[in-house]
């Protein structure tokens, strides 16, 4: 039987609550890799690769759901300074997983807007696209403008990230 392997990519700037939500739901998959943004395509600021990575990390550590895993190929194919397209990922991906059938998973606004995506075309001839609600609406803009007011962020987040939030603010 062929695996069958979600890719969900974001900045994870920091994971939310709303990403959890999500993944909640990918639960069907036999892998859901969470492929945190190396470089954003439209220039957003984001903390370092490094740090968000150690937060996709913990947020796996907090939903203890078995077939979530950090995937950081994005990092080896942006090395050279680009930013890496959907394309260019999901490629990298099936050379890896060559038997798998990858499934990539957007929210509904990437969803509406999948026609501007570089290739798309050929993302959508060559790989399935699922459109995935989130069912707790959380943006990480929310929690870095609580956190910038010195405001708790336990419900915006699993209680690892906060925790790891709540530190980093007190240590400036």
């Amino acid at each position: 039987m062929t695996e069958q392997i979600a890719v969900f990519g974001s900045a994870f700037n920091p994971p939310t609550q709303g990403h959890a939500s999500v993944l909640a739901q990918l639960c069907h998959f036999d892998k859901v890799l969470l492929v945190p943004s190396y470089r954003h395509a439209w220039g957003k600021m984001m903390a370092p690769y490094e740090t968000r990575c150690g937060w996709v990390q913990a947020l796996i550590h907090d939903l203890c759901l078995p077939n979530l895993h950090l995937c950081q190929r994005e990092a080896s194919l942006g090395r050279e300074g680009d930013a890496v397209t959907t394309h260019m990922l999901l490629s990298a991906l099936q050379h890896d997983y060559p038997d798998a059938a990858l499934t990539f998973v957007v929210g509904p606004d990437n969803l509406l807007k999948f026609d501007q995506f570089a290739d798309s075309a050929q993302i959508l001839s060559r790989w399935s696209v699922l459109g995935m609600p989130e069912k707790v609406v959380v943006r990480s803009t929310h929690i870095r403008e609580r956190l910038a007011q010195g405001l708790p962020v336990d419900d915006l987040t699993t209680p690892t990230i906060a925790a790891q939030l709540s530190e980093a603010v007190f240590c400036r």
